[in-house]
């Protein structure tokens, strides 16, 4: 018997996410061996009329077959999928795989082929832009391990996470919203860090559930050449299965003139992908009440309450600051008192201190007012 919470989610998915219409056609693509969710969002596209089409996908094989690509075979893959992708109006991804570090042995050229050739046309430039999207994780004993849980109380965190009421979340995030659109100056003060850039004139976008699942953020850019001082993360990342924590930048009109961690060879490898790559796309608040503690997982990580997150690469068309790169890396600072605490300043304005929103429009997004 199906776990109601499954349904429920399903449901989420294809009436709030993508808010699924008679004859749209909607490609889920699953990456690991979770099923009983992707029979479930099957089931709701067609009861809402639409048309479902899946692709699976083993992340094993996917690494393999990684290995040797060539650019021209990337770029054929691409243009198959490419095609598919414009045929379609909204995508489900579920990332489900057993082993976080399966890529970690492709070789950084390959990479970044597939991220130039294949990710940035097919995702960021055609599904980002262009479809109704959600993507998401599925819980199982790899993520329960990187979140120190057991399975069971696990699977119990990501339902009460995922299931959240985020129509209410969307609410109480339209005052942020408002203020980061008139804001100009931004500063942001922790241990190890101390930098500010300019918001002006970039606009915002709220993340409540529809474009990711969980979710909980507000997100705008840097004006591209603002940047300047130091950021030291304290949230361990994973990218192309290599585990980096401790990351440190330094920016000089915008630009990352010094980047350190506990591989910092690797590091400079990703950020001389392309020019971009050292320049930021995306600067974000993240408040979902349920999520306290890194997981190495992204989708959960950028949302822990009172956390930042500041992006090198890719920014979003809809909060462009014109920087492009194949690389769009969210990596996470949280400020709550246990990680070191810190303080965030719009126009020489306290807003948030020790990942508390201090000023009275945005008490609504503290986590007592979301649960």
């Amino acid at each position: 018997m199906r776990d109601p919470r499954i349904q429920t989610l399903a449901h989420t998915i294809v009436t709030y996410s993508l808010d699924v219409q008679p004859g749209e056609k909607v490609l889920v693509e699953m990456i690991g061996s979770e099923r009983e969710l992707l029979k479930a969002i099957v089931e709701e596209v067609h009861a809402r009329g639409g048309h479902p089409y899946v692709e699976l996908t083993d992340p094993g094989v996917q690494s393999a077959m990684l290995q040797s690509i060539t650019k021209e075979q990337v770029e054929h893959w691409a243009e198959m999928d490419l095609k598919r992708m414009k045929d379609m109006n909204c995508y489900v991804g579920i990332r489900a795989g057993e082993n976080v570090s399966e890529m970690s042995d492709v070789p950084e050229e390959q990479m970044k082929l597939y991220q130039t050739y294949y990710s940035k046309p097919v995702h960021l430039e055609q599904r980002v832009k262009k479809t109704r999207w959600v993507v998401m994780r599925y819980p199982n004993a790899s993520m329960a391990q990187l979140a120190n849980m057991s399975t069971g109380k696990f699977e119990d965190f990501y339902f009460n996470v995922c299931n959240l009421d985020y129509a209410k979340m969307s609410d109480a995030m339209d005052p942020l919203q408002a203020l980061m659109d008139r804001t100009d100056k931004v500063r942001i003060v922790s241990p190890g860090t101390d930098m500010s850039f300019s918001i002006k004139n970039i606009g915002s976008v709220k993340c409540c559930g529809r474009r990711n699942i969980p979710d909980g953020e507000v997100y705008t850019a840097p004006v591209r050449d603002t940047v300047n001082g130091v950021i030291s993360y304290n949230t361990p990342s994973v990218k192309s299965g290599i585990t980096f924590e401790n990351i440190v930048f330094r920016f000089e009109n915008g630009k990352i003139v010094e980047a350190t961690s506990n591989d910092t060879k690797r590091l400079n490898d990703i950020l001389d992908a392309d020019e971009g790559a050292r320049y930021i796309g995306e600067f974000s608040l993240g408040f979902n009440p349920h999520i306290l503690t890194p997981m190495k997982d992204t989708l959960f990580d950028e949302k822990i309450d009172g956390s930042l997150h500041f992006t090198p690469g890719q920014a979003y068309e809809q909060a462009d600051n014109g920087n492009r790169s194949s690389v769009h890396w969210d990596l996470v600072l949280i400020q709550r008192p246990e990680y070191g605490g810190g303080e965030i300043y719009f126009d020489d304005v306290l807003i948030r201190k020790d990942g508390r929103f201090v000023i009275s429009e945005l008490e609504g997004l503290n986590p007592e007012h979301l649960k």
